[in-house]
């Protein structure tokens, strides 16, 4: 969409074609953040960085990786992309003047200023288009309500503490439930659903038609230049002419289980491995720039961006994928393997954490680990799926995604793990905890566990002890918030054959494009904030070539 709005907008005639019933792919299930540094939004908070500070960072985190030519295009059209959104369609972006880089620490690396999120928005203006929205993730969501990330996230966690974060969660809860009677969902959009209706309400001010359910069957090629592409409309093929080029942006394939296979060392059928993404995501747009003549980059050091899952069943009895992002900063909860022994810094990011999990697992035994915390953590912070105090816990003991026991021995017996490494994992950490400190992983020393631990907790927003019983355990295995192996692409978003020279009337964008993060994760947002950008440099470039 990013790419469509960019070419429509001067001028082109475009088209959007969906592969699913519905539009906004992955986007629509994320947080809605985007990490672009040197943006307007910066300056506004009186941030500047010196001069080559995020080239610094971003050489740093892809290590040998690093492709300076499409790092330098992403800084250059990352602040200017950001300026056209917001000034000339529907998107609207918000920036806290603290989210700190991932690692934050390293050369290059920022306390903020670089990571926004989508502004909320009223699903009203998409018209009847709302209907054709990608849903929220449901583990993401509170009665089907997808909370704004930051403020609106603290309010709930406040609102049997704070009489106003009280009154926030009853008028916004009200609002929601008067919503999904009247229209059948939540109209206030937040984060990526934000994010895709104000680029779906962009695209439709400019009259670009989008066809959903409309999968493209084969690129058209001529002597060597895409010419456009044979999509499947109601059962039947038509033949799309492209007169400037094609765009690929399909979400890349967290559920290709060949591919999967491939290229996920732990996942050595393609099974071992749940994805939260859209189950369309099926890497087809790799395989239509293959067809044509394109290679795919696959030496990255991690072929996507990690995240720990956890596998919950809903109540129409389908399973569920809950992704890990905040619960492991708060104070009072560790993550241990089955042995019992903790194995990294439960506050460090979802995808540095899985790196540990496949580290500390042994050779053929499941890649998994265990959130371990006490009652008194459980009902102040919730866990994964489970929501904390007032809200009941019921259901997910008895599905067993909840695993209980009075003490560690029994929980241990009740998860299947070691009991004696649990119970001394519990209390070597215990010793220090009160003092708000982890020798042995240095949780809450980074400014990234800090920012996702308890601010009003002390003296380490990451810290407290595992003490009151009953005692709790969630298992967690690998997913991905996105892949990183994709489409070897240029500067100008061109998608690269396999000698390196662009295919005429070929571009890549999104998750299908390689990622220009060299494997790692630099930050909140940065599979976003380039998917935006490329999008517009590919819209861009189209509408610059020559017919």
């Amino acid at each position: 969409m990013s790419a469509a709005v960019t070419a429509g907008h001067r001028g082109l005639n475009v088209l959007i074609v969906e592969k699913e019933p519905r539009f906004g792919g992955t986007t629509a299930r994320s947080g809605g953040w985007l990490w672009i540094p040197g943006t307007k939004l910066a300056r506004d908070w009186g941030i500047a960085e010196s001069e080559g500070q995020a080239r610094n960072y971003l050489r740093h985190e892809a290590g040998n990786n690093f492709d300076a030519a499409r790092v330098d295009a992403f800084l250059a059209a990352g602040p200017e992309a950001v300026d056209f959104f917001t000034t000339k369609t529907a998107l609207r972006f918000d920036m806290p003047l603290t989210f700190p880089d991932y690692h934050a620490e390293a050369p290059g690396g920022a306390q903020g200023g670089r990571s926004m999120v989508t502004r909320p928005f009223d699903g009203h203006e998409l018209g009847d288009a709302i209907k054709d929205l990608g849903n929220p993730l449901p583990e993401l969501t509170v009665f089907g309500m997808m909370l704004g990330s930051g403020k609106e996230i603290i309010h709930f966690m406040r609102a049997t503490k704070s009489l106003t974060s009280a009154v926030y969660v009853a008028k916004r809860l009200s609002r929601h439930f008067r919503d999904v009677l009247r229209f059948g969902r939540g109209m206030t959009l937040t984060n990526g659903n934000a994010l895709a209706g104000r680029l779906a309400k962009s695209a439709f001010d400019l009259k670009i038609p989008m066809w959903l359910s409309s999968p493209v069957r084969e690129l058209i090629v001529e002597n060597g230049v895409v010419r456009g592409a044979v999509v499947e409309k109601d059962g039947r093929p038509i033949r799309v002419n492209a007169r400037r080029g094609v765009v690929l942006a399909c979400g890349g394939f967290p559920h290709d289980v060949e591919r999967r296979k491939k290229m996920f060392p732990h996942a050595p059928t393609g099974q071992e491995h749940f994805s939260p993404g859209p189950s369309g995501n099926t890497g087809d747009g790799l395989r239509l720039a293959e067809a044509a003549g394109g290679r795919i980059e696959d030496r990255l050091p991690n072929a996507a961006a990690w995240v720990p899952v956890s596998q919950t069943t809903r109540k129409d009895g389908s399973t569920g994928v809950m992704p890990h992002f905040i619960d492991r900063a708060k104070p009072g909860v560790i993550a241990v393997m089955r042995d019992g022994r903790r194995f990294a810094n439960e506050g460090n990011s979802y995808h540095d954490f899985v790196q540990e999990m496949m580290k500390a697992a042994g050779p053929g035994e499941e890649i998994a680990s265990f959130l371990i915390t006490d009652h008194r953590s459980l009902r102040r912070y919730g866990l994964g799926c489970v929501p904390p105090f007032p809200m009941p816990l019921g259901h997910h003991l008895r599905s067993g995604y909840l695993k209980r026991g009075a003490s560690l021995a029994e929980l241990a017996a009740a998860a299947g793990i070691d009991a004696k490494g649990l119970e001394a994992t519990v209390a070597e950490f215990n010793a220090v905890a009160a003092e708000g400190r982890d020798p042995f992983f240095g949780k809450g020393s980074r400014a990234y566990n800090r920012y996702q631990g308890d601010a009003l907790h002390g003296p380490n927003p990451c810290i407290a002890p595992i003490e009151d019983g009953p005692f709790y355990a969630i298992k967690m295995v690998i997913g991905d918030l996105g892949t990183y192996a994709g489409i070897q692409t240029n500067e100008n978003a061109q998608a690269l054959d396999a000698e390196g020279k662009p295919i005429p009337g070929l571009y890549a964008a999104g998750n299908d494009m390689a990622s220009i993060m060299g494997g790692n994760y630099p930050g909140a947002g940065i599979t976003l904030g380039p998917a935006l950008t490329f999008g517009y440099i590919a819209g861009r470039h189209l509408a610059g070539s020559a017919g």
